[in-house]
């Protein structure tokens, strides 16, 4: 039975494949990021803490800039091919694949496809669309904290955040496990929003990021 550290293993793979078709330049859903620059922060976010950091840290930005010019100016097939071969074993995330990398490859994957307009991935089963969900549903406190929202993905399952002083302010939010990870890192969706219509337009104009 497939896990989610499978599931992200195959993810990154079929990143990589896409990758590799695509070229450095392609464009990305990921402002301001080509396909190079997308590659390179892959790598940095897994053999580089020292820069990593600097994603979270503003006074480590400069340097998380620098890490990253130098690793995307490497050659494009060896730095896909970093991408490919995965966390060293230093790296905390090499012990963490499924928990740490499943929705960044799912999200990366579709950020490079739908920036073709390339066919929408339909190799995802409903199990791994189940992990998917597991995933997302585990990350929605994070993802949603600002939010008065009810989750429904049918038949995977329902979250909802806790409720406001004015819950009439709910958001109900409909989708596929991947359509909703996508819009909750800030990506184009196929989500359906329904609610008070200034609750919906609040919701859909608040700024969200992987």
């Amino acid at each position: 039975m497939t896990d989610s550290a499978d599931l992200a293993r195959r993810e990154r793979a079929l990143l990589c494949d896409a990758l590799d078709e695509c070229g450095p330049d392609a464009p990305t859903l990921c402002q301001g990021w080509r396909t190079r620059d997308l590659a390179a922060h892959l790598v940095v976010r897994e053999s580089r803490p020292d820069a990593a950091a600097g994603m979270f840290i503003g006074a480590l930005k400069p340097h998380l800039d620098a890490v990253m010019r130098r690793t995307a100016a490497a050659d494009w097939s060896a730095l896909v091919n970093r991408v490919r071969s995965g966390p060293p074993r230093l790296s905390p995330l090499h012990y963490a694949e499924g928990a740490a990398n499943l929705v960044e490859f799912v999200v990366h994957r579709e950020d490079v496809l739908r920036a073709q307009a390339a066919p929408r991935a339909e190799d995802r089963t409903r199990a791994d669309l189940a992990l998917v969900w597991q995933r997302l549903r585990a990350s929605a406190p994070l993802f949603f904290r600002r939010d008065c929202v009810t989750v429904e993905c049918p038949g995977f399952g329902s979250w909802a955040s806790r409720a406001s002083a004015d819950d009439s302010q709910r958001v109900v939010l409909t989708g596929s496990p991947v359509e909703v990870l996508l819009l909750a890192t800030g990506r184009p969706h196929e989500c359906t929003l329904e609610g008070e219509p200034a609750a919906v337009a609040a919701f859909g104009a608040r700024r969200r990021g992987i």
